[in-house]
């Protein structure tokens, strides 16, 4: 049986390496980007954002002061006992969180602008369930900053133009969000289902790895695509020019209606900040993401 303090505990620990400690496979990208950058003020932006990627892990400090609105997936054993309980620990987390790690307060009333100042409210921390066998515990947490997902997108396109004007519509939404995600992003890009279901898929491919290849060659081929189009744009790193205007993107879609033809993109700026870990029911912890002591 798991322990709900355990639950809260790993929670918190999920919090504080998201926020301060980028995965290897993000840094891996900025540091390729780096090296392959062939302007002096890229090069220039590069180094600073690895400096400051750098920086935050010898000090414990968040990478950027925009700690995100949270957001938790949560995948549960369906023999778990305690799942009910299970939302009110990731809560009890949060607020501890923003206070140790810390977090910057991000949860306003969209109605009456007061800030909780705990970074929980209303459908805050967002919880995404996935029930699957056995019985451990799976937590991934995705602090998405605001910059970001202000320049994300939803597009309810023309069923009979398909993939190029899918193509079109990525390459407008990189050229007119500009400089205001922070470049360099991910694209996490999703076709189908309805407009709801487009945009969780979407966001939920930033938590692929970007080593990881797409495991469907034409995805994998239009990805590529995508990522060499949006980098010709010469945008570049802080939208000040350069070769690497996105690290990466990651596709993903739902089947659709004959009359539809959703197109989501989540845009996650430079600091792809995400954290996973595993609970077994003995209480053993496996840290997914990040290397910890």
């Amino acid at each position: 049986m798991v322990s709900m303090q355990v639950v809260e505990n790993v929670a918190v620990k999920l919090l504080q390496l998201a926020v301060t400690e980028l995965p290897q496979d993000v840094k891996d990208a900025l540091q390729r980007a780096h090296r392959e950058e062939d302007t002096q003020v890229g090069k220039s932006q590069l180094k600073a954002i690895l400096d400051n990627i750098d920086l935050a892990e010898k000090t414990s400090a968040p990478m950027c002061q925009d700690t995100g609105v949270i957001i938790f997936y949560v995948k549960a054993g369906s023999k778990l006992d305690g799942i009910d309980k299970i939302e009110d620990a990731l809560r009890k987390a949060t607020i501890r969180a923003t206070k140790q790690v810390p977090l910057r307060p991000n949860a306003v009333n969209p109605f009456t602008q007061k800030n909780t100042s705990d970074n929980t409210g209303r459908h805050i921390p967002y919880i995404h369930w996935e029930i699957v066998p056995g019985d451990t515990l799976e937590l991934t947490v995705l602090p998405k900053g605001g910059g970001s997902e202000n320049v994300s997108a939803l597009g309810m396109l023309s069923p009979s133009q398909g993939t190029n004007a899918l193509k079109k519509f990525v390459i407008d939404t990189i050229i007119n969000a500009g400089a205001k995600p922070c470049p360099p992003t991910i694209l996490g890009i999703a076709v189908g289902g309805g407009a709801d279901i487009a945009m969780n898929l979407a966001k939920q491919t930033l938590l692929k790895p970007l080593n990881q290849p797409n495991p469907d060659p034409e995805l994998a081929k239009l990805e590529q695509e995508l990522r060499e189009a949006a980098n010709s744009t010469g945008i570049g790193p802080m939208g000040l020019g350069g070769k690497t205007t996105v690290l990466d993107v990651k596709i993903d879609y739902a089947y659709r209606h004959p009359a539809s033809y959703p197109v989501a993109i989540v845009v996650q700026c430079w600091a792809a900040r995400r954290a996973s870990a595993k609970i077994y029911s003995n209480e053993k912890i496996e840290y997914i993401s990040h290397k910890v002591n």
